[in-house]
């Protein structure tokens, strides 16, 4: 089931009780439009990470009035949108949190504001009243939002509005923090060195003075006497966070992390220093991942102004404030993530699962990757009604070392911005052929490497990462023309986050390949042997598309005409980003391709003429939308049927299953 629910072992308030029957309507009426179901841990007592899906606004509050603080948790992404609600169900500053449960829409730019200790919920130009009974209902306009965005000049995301006593004159003030894109532009922009040629992303946070009962847009905040500006997603946070008795301001940004700025003036008359990051004895206070989405809250009630943040893929952590101050600067420890009792499984944002017995000991466990760079290892424990028991995500190690692939500073083709994400998307396979399992990755880089299983069969071991080797010949290493950077000999370089499909395609004993090659048409890399060594040939087009044979990162239609199988046309950042898997998914003996889409579409294998492959474009397989960015399909077969049913990555982290409509046919 789509929307999360549970049974209350005590009684709760009215708010609660009436989100539990708009969460069972919506999952009610979702379920009537889909076959497709959230995959769930299915192991009672197992706890993980606190997660909803894409982009986590957190919103802590004593939600339940119990006297302790709970968890919401705003979240834009597909298909997982919503308001979740996580209880504080053990009491204390570090609980676990209870399953979550779906209590509305999701809410764009919502911030949460304490005046007077009461949380305030803002959105831009507006405050919502009566929040826990009518969400985003119920508005009463504040300011008119537009008169801040015409002061914007590029591309905007973020528009965040808080509720502040700016000057302690006793009444509410509003702060607002916008990014603006003008000079950062988006992609395309490196020189020949790799330097990104256009300018930062920016960050402003404006002041709507509260002036006798009117309010009035004084501008910027300034600080170090110019312009506050940091790198993008401000989400400004006034407080006392050093203990002197004024109100300082701590921004997050677009990137990992914390810009503080010290109050150098008074209560009444605020001057800010000029902005540094936050920092501890660990060295920069960062995030896992990016897009951060920091609340001052006091959460340990110790007197001390902390963090609730939210992170990228759906995590939130507390970044606790110690009451040191060193050099001037508060000492906040470095981010803990809250954890959940288990419930759906997840893998950080835009999982890219592979069915595969892993540990070789006769079920089908789950390698992934993920947009922040990381490969998982996910483990099935057994079969529990019907369906299998998970183990919590386990982070893959190369060497001894977590495999984390990220762009940096210049792989991102759509810039610095994208740096601590890495969009691991892979597939296992015996790839050198000693009989074990090896895993082949592509990612952010385009740049398609391999793992070495030098462990055992049920006990893998991954040594040291190595580049995929192809024969080009006389003819050149192609990589995509916007690429600043050359790949090293014998390397396989191609579009960015696509799927590399190993396999022995040909059935002569050796691993070959299956991907999207420079220009985004779907080939084949046969292996053979030269010498000593594997490998590949330079890639072949033998795909070719009946019906229509040109799309988009999306899977629309971009050529309807026949001809080869081309599954991006796009440029730059709108290359690659296509995730496919390759079974026989009707029973007729041949191959088909499953490729994402809205949820998941077969190019039903035709047959093979004068050596082409025949493939004929079908609608998506469900109903369901699971894809915002893009889905990652797998196939697997937990019931031991001998049919292949469907396993969706989404973009909100969960994996979503499909039983193969043949299955009932047998």
């Amino acid at each position: 089931m789509y929307n999360i629910h549970r049974h209350k072992d005590k009684v709760r308030g009215l708010g609660v009780f009436l989100a539990m029957i708009v969460s069972l309507t919506a999952t009610a009426q979702k379920n009537e439009d889909t076959d497709f179901k959230i995959l769930k841990y299915n192991n009672p007592g197992l706890v993980v990470d606190l997660g909803v899906g894409l982009w986590a606004w957190p919103l802590p509050m004593d939600y339940d009035n119990d006297g302790d603080l709970d968890l919401l948790v705003s979240s834009q992404g597909k298909p997982f949108n919503g308001i979740y609600l996580f209880e504080n169900k053990t009491g204390g500053t570090k609980p676990v949190f209870a399953k979550p449960l779906w209590l509305g829409k999701s809410i764009k730019d919502i911030q949460i504001s304490f005046i007077a200790d009461k949380p305030r919920f803002t959105v831009p130009g507006a405050e919502l009243l009566n929040f826990k009974q009518t969400f985003a209902k119920q508005k009463k306009p504040l300011f008119p939002a537009d008169s801040i965005m015409k002061d914007i000049k590029g591309r905007n995301r973020f528009n965040q509005w808080k509720l502040v006593d700016y000057d302690n004159d006793g009444d509410e003030d509003i702060a607002v923090g916008v990014d603006d894109w003008i000079d950062y532009g988006w992609d395309n922009a490196y020189d020949k060195n790799g330097n990104w040629t256009n300018g930062p992303l920016h960050g402003y946070v404006y002041l709507i003075e509260n002036k006798n009962g009117k309010y009035v847009n004084t501008g910027r905040i300034k600080a170090g006497g110019a312009d506050l500006d940091v790198y993008g997603a401000p989400t400004p946070n006034f407080a006392d966070f050093d203990g002197d008795g004024d109100l300082d301001l701590i921004c997050g940004e677009f990137l990992d992390k914390f810009n503080w700025f010290e109050n150098i003036g008074t209560r009444e008359k605020p001057v800010y220093a000029k902005g540094k990051h936050l920092a501890n004895s660990a060295g920069l206070v960062t995030m896992d991942l990016e897009m951060i989405i920091p609340v001052a809250i006091d959460w340990t009630k110790d007197g001390h102004v902390d963090l609730v943040v939210g992170d990228e893929d759906g995590r939130v952590a507390l970044v606790e404030n110690t009451g040191k101050v060193i050099k001037g600067m508060p000492q906040f420890l470095s981010p803990v993530y809250f954890q959940q009792e288990a419930d759906n499984v997840k893998f950080g944002a835009l999982a890219t699962p592979y069915s595969v017995d892993w540990d070789t000991d006769g079920d089908e466990d789950i390698i992934c990757g993920n947009s922040a760079g990381y490969i998982s290892f996910i483990e099935n424990l057994g079969m529990n009604q019907g369906m299998p028991k998970w183990a919590a995500p386990k982070l893959l190690k190369s060497e001894g070392k977590v495999i984390r692939i990220q762009a940096g500073k210049n792989a991102s083709i759509q810039g610095p911005a994208e740096a601590k994400w890495g969009y691991t998307t892979l597939s296992v396979a015996d790839w050198d052929a000693d009989g074990l399992k090896d895993i082949i990755v592509n990612s952010i880089w385009g740049k398609v490497v391999w793992y070495k299983n030098i462990g055992t069969k049920n006990a893998p071991k991954l040594g040291k990462e190595a580049q995929v080797n192809v024969d080009w010949g006389q003819a050149g290493i192609p990589k995509p023309s916007w690429n600043w950077w050359d790949p090293e000999p014998k390397a396989l370089v191609t579009q960015w986050r696509t799927t590399p499909f190993a396999m022995d395609w040909n059935k002569d004993g050796l691993t070959d390949l299956i991907m999207l090659d420079t220009a985004g048409y779907l080939s084949y890399f046969e292996r053979f042997k030269k010498g000593a060594e594997l490998l590949l040939k330079p890639g072949a087009r033998i795909f070719k598309a009946e019906n229509v044979s040109g799309f988009n990162q999306k899977h629309v239609i971009t050529d309807s005409v026949p001809g080869f199988l081309r599954l991006n046309d796009g440029k730059f950042g709108q290359s690659g980003r296509r995730k496919f898997s390759i079974a026989d998914w009707d029973n007729d003996g041949k191959p088909d391709i499953l490729v994402n889409s809205l949820n998941a579409t077969v190019m039903k294998n035709t047959g093979t003429v004068n050596g082409l492959v025949q493939v004929k474009n079908q609608q998506p397989l469900a109903k369901m939308v699971l894809a915002g960015h893009d889905t990652s399909p797998t196939v697997v077969d937990w019931n031991k049927d001998g049919v292949p049913d469907l396993l969706v990555g989404a973009e909100d982290g969960h994996f979503y299953y499909l039983n193969n409509p043949s299955s009932k046919k047998k």
